[in-house]
């Protein structure tokens, strides 16, 4: 894991009770095949959280994905999220990919690489000395898939994503007022890996027009929380948030 920049403060840092959540993601994508290799992809998703207490977001997306040779496979999408936040408030944001997945197959298996960059944009109020408005970060999965049982296809995969631009400082804290002193706001650039992943799921092709995605995965969540005045020239305190949640998944894909 890299090491955030706000090194003179990370020692005082304050890394919370891991907390535990049952989530759930429901989605609906549609496949159009433009020409050979060219699809025009679209899709919505619905997801719960709490322990299908509450609702986290849903989500519209448009994209196009091209397969340049039979192991390499490049694309873009525009996603807009409708996201709840903590205070019960919901917020648009608008989130921009490209991806890049390497795949090949040995036998009855599939192994694939995918990395992806995302871009997204924040529309709510914030201070900007503790996120930035438009976080950067990159997904990278391996995935491994057996196709010696069709109609049914098991997988499974790990994913890491890592944020660029998060805020960075340099603080000093002192042991006798238990307070930071000699806040400098740093930039946007503090970079560290705040997801691990691991899933396992089953695709069931239905027809040659339609399938499902049945998913389990396990998400590990990093989040560094810097909390300063909204003048940016005081540090109140520094917490790493943790949280493991399972999330349980079902898609259905229509392919034209």
């Amino acid at each position: 894991m890299l090491v955030p920049a706000c090194l003179p403060a990370l020692a005082q840092g304050t890394a919370s009770a891991l907390e535990s959540d049952f989530r759930t993601r429901t989605s609906l994508d549609l496949d159009w095949k433009l020409a050979k290799g060219l699809h025009l992809e679209a899709g919505y998703e619905l997801r719960t959280e709490d322990s299908f207490g509450s609702l986290d977001r849903h989500q519209a997306s448009v994209g196009l994905s091209y397969k340049i040779t039979d192991y390499l496979k490049a694309g873009a999408s525009y996603t807009y999220i409708h996201h709840h936040k903590n205070s019960g408030e919901w917020t648009p944001r608008h989130r921009f990919s490209a991806d890049v997945t390497l795949g090949w197959k040995t036998g009855q298996w599939r192994f694939s690489l995918k990395e992806q960059l995302r871009l997204t944009h924040k529309t709510e109020s914030m201070n900007p000395y503790q996120e930035t408005p438009n976080p950067l970060m990159l997904k990278s999965r391996i995935k491994v898939q057996y196709k010696g049982w069709k109609p049914l296809e098991p997988y499974a995969f790990v994913e890491a994503r890592n944020v660029f631009n998060d805020p960075s400082c340099s603080a000093t804290w002192s042991t006798s007022s238990l307070a930071y002193a000699d806040y400098k706001f740093g930039g946007y650039n503090d970079m560290y890996f705040n997801r691990i992943r691991g899933a396992i799921g089953l695709e069931w092709k239905v027809s040659r027009h339609s399938a499902f995605d049945f998913y389990t995965m396990v998400d590990y969540c990093y989040d560094k929380k810097l909390d300063v005045n909204k003048s940016g020239t005081y540090l109140k305190s520094l917490t790493y948030e943790r949280a493991l949640n399972t999330i349980v998944g079902v898609s259905y894909k229509f392919s034209f």
